[in-house]
């Protein structure tokens, strides 16, 4: 006959014992789950986002101007719906109602990545939209200048600037949704919070399953957290930037042959 434990700390072993490998598990799911949603969401809010600073001129043709506006109308329809209903109602939509209106079968976690990847690009498009008005409007004007269309001003000079503004809110966004997934289980994917109620079930012990939960849960949002604040440091690039000495235009070649670069020595004489 098994022995059960008597303490807190004695039924956190015993658990953790016997369940470590469904932890583990479902930790992985949420990961999988989390970042291929993020990736992918960031990959539609930023389409969505550069199509909803598309500039419309009176000089356009009707058509285009209508064209433009029919797709941002629906760009919009999408950001306020996704952003305006809880993530666990368009679980249940998109799972059940693809097989009611449409005959579709999807499989659960199809149905996770789909809706979490959705519901990321419906945030990340107001992100990258505030991201790309926050960059300087003369740097458009200036890509504009010299020849450039919209998209290759958006993707050349406004976008790898907006990047790093909206860099917070990617990360924000990868954090919420390693929490979120959780509401998958509705819908029966075996994320960390399913595979948690399973283990809880067996000995009727929720208090001690969902503190070791809790604390995986942690230790992943606090790595995403770590990891990308070392990201953007990296992005940010060296604080000790070293100007250049002298006038390179007045001998060019000479001066990167010769000269010095911040006061060192290029060794190349």
């Amino acid at each position: 006959m098994e022995t059960m434990p008597t303490g807190f700390l004695s039924w956190v072993i015993f658990l953790l014992d016997k369940y470590w490998v469904l932890f583990l598990k479902g930790a992985g799911v949420t990961l999988l789950l989390a970042l291929v949603g993020t990736f992918i969401g960031c990959i539609i809010g930023l389409v969505v986002g550069v199509i909803q600073t598309i500039p419309v001129n009176k000089n356009d043709t009707l058509l285009k101007r209508h064209s433009i506006g029919l797709v941002k109308w629906l760009l919009s329809a999408y950001v306020e719906i996704f952003r305006g209903t809880p993530m666990i109602v368009q679980a249940m939509v998109v799972y059940y109602g693809s097989m009611s209106m449409f005959n579709i079968d999807m499989s659960a976690m199809f149905a996770g990545f789909l809706v979490v990847s959705i519901n990321t690009g419906a945030y990340m498009a107001e992100s990258v939209r505030g991201g790309i008005i926050s960059v300087d409007d003369g740097q458009r004007e200036a890509a504009v200048a010299i020849g450039m269309t919209h998209f290759q001003a958006m993707f050349a000079v406004i976008l790898p600037q907006a990047l790093r503004n909206i860099m917070p809110q990617i990360g924000n966004n990868l954090i919420i949704n390693i929490k979120d997934t959780s509401v998958l289980n509705v819908i029966s994917v075996t994320e960390l919070y399913f595979s948690s109620k399973s283990a809880a079930g067996v000995y009727y012990r929720y208090f001690e399953v969902f503190f070791i939960t809790c604390v995986i849960y942690f230790v992943m949002t606090f790595t995403a957290s770590r990891l990308l604040r070392i990201w953007e440091k990296k992005m940010d690039g060296p604080s000790d930037y070293q100007l250049v000495e002298g006038d390179p235009m007045q001998d060019p070649c000479g001066y990167f042959q010769h000269g010095t670069v911040g006061g060192k020595d290029n060794g190349n004489d």
